[in-house]
């Protein structure tokens, strides 16, 4: 029965929302033109993402439907419910492909840390072999990643969850705090100037990232279908205030993050630190071991999305054995998991996964609400 406090709601609502697309905000700041222009969009924005949650809960209480697929499915027709499942599909895999760069990334850094390509007469000594990304990567995902995602129910769900918010929430804290207790050799010497030419494309290249850091909407018909009180009024009001903690993180991480580096941050902030910060690889570990109990779970959710498109009513009569759903359990895992990988090792950055994760993700928190 339903039984989820307010609380409960809000919180769950964040799990959702605040996770890797925290660590591109100050380079979408800068893109945009500045901290101002940036926090504009942001806060025009919020009234869509408000208004998306609300319009959710409320044909999620006129449909009875549990998932967001469902709702769609009820309300716009089995056309569009199934526009609705390759769309979820599509943003799961990019969001795969988004965790497994930052975790290339995060593993780079620590690399350079403990091998730093020093100098021996002049002559620049390369990192052995087995701390370059492709390799260290790569044996993640076949020692540690793949196990994980292999089984049909995965049990740390909960614990990974809690895991990302505060890899989030300590990264904000960090990324403030050194803005204000580091020497001047990270800080700039002068104050970031915005780019050179501003236009409004410049303006609104922050949505993508907005559209992937504030991606709850996936979430929120299951929420909200799990709430003891499924009041209208109620469900806007946690709705309000998770997007607003939303807001308060992802622009402080935003503003400082754009205002330590200016122009020269990275797509993936945590590169522009140094490698040997103590207090940043506490930060990379935080979002690294995050990450890693987080894939597992989307690939479970995109297996289901997967298994719903190729199932037909013929078929689904049909009861799988269980090693034939084992053998194709499998199959997907294997992949789902060598495409993912492939397309993030030869990825330049998380930049441009998120520019087409913002892009899918628009579906969901706009034009599907719509």
């Amino acid at each position: 029965s339903p039984g989820l406090s307010s609380a409960g709601a809000v919180f769950i609502l964040l799990k959702s929302a605040l996770g890797a697309g925290l660590l591109s905000f100050p380079w979408a700041f800068g893109r945009a033109g500045g901290a101002v222009p940036a926090l504009l969009v942001e806060l025009g924005s919020l009234v869509f993402l408000v208004s998306g949650l609300a319009v959710l809960g409320y044909a999620a209480a006129l449909s009875a439907q549990p998932t967001y697929q469902g709702v769609v499915r009820a309300v716009c027709g089995a056309a569009v419910g199934k526009l609705c499942e390759v769309c979820f599909l599509l943003n799961l895999f990019m969001i795969s492909v988004a965790l497994l760069r930052v975790v290339g990334d995060q593993l780079e850094k620590l690399c350079d840390s403990l091998y730093p390509n020093g100098t021996l007469s002049g002559v620049p000594q390369l990192p052995p072999w087995y701390v370059d990304q492709r390799f260290t990567l790569s044996a993640l995902c076949v020692l540690v990643i793949f196990p994980l995602s292999v089984p049909r129910e995965i049990g740390f769900q909960k614990y990974s969850s809690i895991l990302g918010t505060l890899a989030a929430c300590y990264l904000t804290l960090v990324i403030v705090l050194k803005y204000h207790l580091q020497a001047e050799s990270l800080r700039l010497t002068e104050p970031p100037q915005p780019p050179r030419s501003s236009s409004w494309t410049s303006v609104f290249s922050v949505i993508p990232t907005i559209c992937f850091g504030f991606q709850c909407h996936e979430a929120c018909v299951a929420i909200y279908s799990s709430m003891r009180n499924q009041s209208f009024s109620h469900w806007v009001s946690v709705s309000v205030l998770s997007m607003l903690i939303c807001l308060l993180i992802y622009s402080l991480t935003g503003v400082y993050g754009y205002l330590t580096f200016g122009e020269a941050v990275a797509s993936d902030v945590l590169m522009s630190y140094p490698g040997n910060d103590p207090v940043v690889i506490v930060a990379r570990l935080l979002f690294g071991v995050s990450i890693v109990t987080i894939y597992p779970i989307v690939v479970l959710l995109g297996r289901s999305v997967v298994k719903d498109l190729w199932a037909t009513p013929k078929r689904g009569a049909v009861a799988a054995s269980e090693a034939h759903e084992r053998r194709s359990r499998v199959a997907l895992t294997v992949t789902w998991m060598a495409a993912t990988l492939g397309i993030a090792l030869f990825v330049p950055d998380i930049g441009k996964v998120i520019e087409l994760i913002g892009g899918i993700s628009a579906f969901f928190i706009f034009i599907f609400p719509g």
